[in-house]
């Protein structure tokens, strides 16, 4: 598959709730949120290695995803940017976030794999409702 093809197939596993697809197309040393890191957030979490995205969906438990669009793919040399619109609620505060064009960067290694993946996000935004701060 494309690197395009398998961001695809990594979208659809997600729709299905299906975590051991996804990390099927993922590297055993993926740079999981790599860059630095500026929030306590706990569903953006930098790591190494499929720990990293195994905690980054159980991270996920802690918040309820009400809508999430995968609305653009862009494609070239090993990169996939994903623009998605992403609503959901955070169950221990009830803050809402709403995303428009969160952009997922996904990179891959010769293998076809995920080697680095990332969400840019309004950091701000998701720290306020984890904390459940001006929401």
């Amino acid at each position: 598959m494309t690197p395009l093809q398998t961001t695809q197939a990594i979208y659809t596993a997600f729709g299905q709730g299906d975590i051991p697809a996804i990390l099927s197309h993922v590297a055993e040393d993926v740079e999981w949120e790599y860059g630095p890191r500026t929030t306590d957030t706990p569903w953006i979490q930098g790591g190494r290695g499929h720990a990293a995205a195994v905690a980054f969906f159980q991270a996920l438990s802690q918040i309820e995803i009400t809508h999430f669009v995968p609305k653009t793919f862009l494609a070239g040399d090993g990169l996939v940017v994903v623009l998605v619109d992403v609503d959901f609620t955070v169950k221990a505060t009830g803050c809402r976030v709403h995303e428009i064009d969160e952009a997922h960067l996904w990179t891959f290694n010769p293998a076809g794999q995920v080697a680095k993946f990332r969400h840019r996000i309004d950091s701000y935004a998701q720290h306020q409702a984890y904390h459940g701060l001006d929401c």
